[in-house]
């Protein structure tokens, strides 16, 4: 065990999972991008396999895995691993993965031509699967992605999209039949879409997605600023309570986690309830 993974388990991860990208000063690290309902994230590791490299990456995991992601396609391409000498760590946290709380399915996106890809497809019995560009592992992960217990929108930077937020929340517990989650949902999607209107400025993308024990919010915006659980959301003061926001730091009580990370064009601030 390393001396990392012993201050974890002494210190367990707790809301927010604020997760950015990683780079040391000598190009390695470790660059994290999810998709709009972060359902599917990219984790892709850069530079020389190490002791500090494998602590970026396990750090990353980590955080990814305490969202509501199903898929996480993990993209080696650029990983330079001369002797797969990387091989135990990955299939760890493949097992780690498949075998958590909820499970997550793990890609592996990786040349062919490499020792660690070799080593990895000689493998006997259940190992992951692997893809020989990150392309290929997309357009398979999305295949396999259920398409039902998900709704989505896309609203304009405009108070109205608040309550178009909170509508689409209120559609979610009914179809579903939750309405004892639907006062929580409610005031954490007016904090998030209200901080994407307030904040971002930019179109949004709301996604309710429910996985039978409870409702997952997210919201992507197209800034790439995180959000701060001490500040609220700023609006004009002629606003009422509800359209305003009431500060993330209502999230931080109500939601039983929620964090941030990058996306494609801005960030995903997400909830679950």
């Amino acid at each position: 065990m390393t001396a990392t993974e012993r201050r974890e388990q002494v210190r367990p991860l707790g809301p927010p999972y604020l997760l950015t990208s990683m780079t040391d000063r000598h190009g390695a690290g470790v660059t994290v991008t999810g998709n709009a309902s972060i359902s599917v994230v990219e984790l892709a590791v850069h530079g020389q396999w190490s002791h500090h490299l494998c602590e970026q990456v396990s750090a990353g995991l980590r955080l990814c895995l305490a969202g509501p992601s199903v898929s996480i396609i993990i993209d080696l391409q650029h990983l330079d691993d001369a002797y797969g000498v990387s091989m135990p760590f990955w299939l760890r946290a493949w097992r780690q993965a498949r075998l958590g709380r909820c499970s997550v399915h793990l890609a592996f996106s990786l040349p062919a031509t490499t020792a660690l890809s070799r080593r990895l497809r000689t493998l006997q019995g259940q190992h992951p699967r692997l893809f020989a560009t990150a392309l290929e592992a997309r357009m398979a992960t999305a295949e396999r992605m259920p398409r039902a217990d998900r709704m989505q929108a896309r609203l304009a930077p405009q108070p109205a999209s608040v309550s178009a937020a909170r509508d689409l929340v209120t559609q979610a517990c009914q179809v579903w039949h939750l309405p004892h989650l639907l006062p929580d949902t409610s005031l954490i999607v007016s904090e998030l879409a209200t901080n994407a209107v307030e904040h971002a400025g930019t179109d949004f993308i709301v996604t309710v997605s429910h996985d039978g024990t409870g409702l997952h919010v997210a919201v992507h915006d197209g800034t790439t600023r995180f959000p701060h659980p001490g500040g609220a959301a700023h609006a004009g003061p002629q606003a009422t309570l509800p359209a305003r926001g009431r500060g993330l730091m209502l999230v931080q009580t109500v939601a039983a986690a929620w964090g941030a990370m990058p996306a494609r064009g801005g960030k995903v601030v997400w909830a679950t309830v």
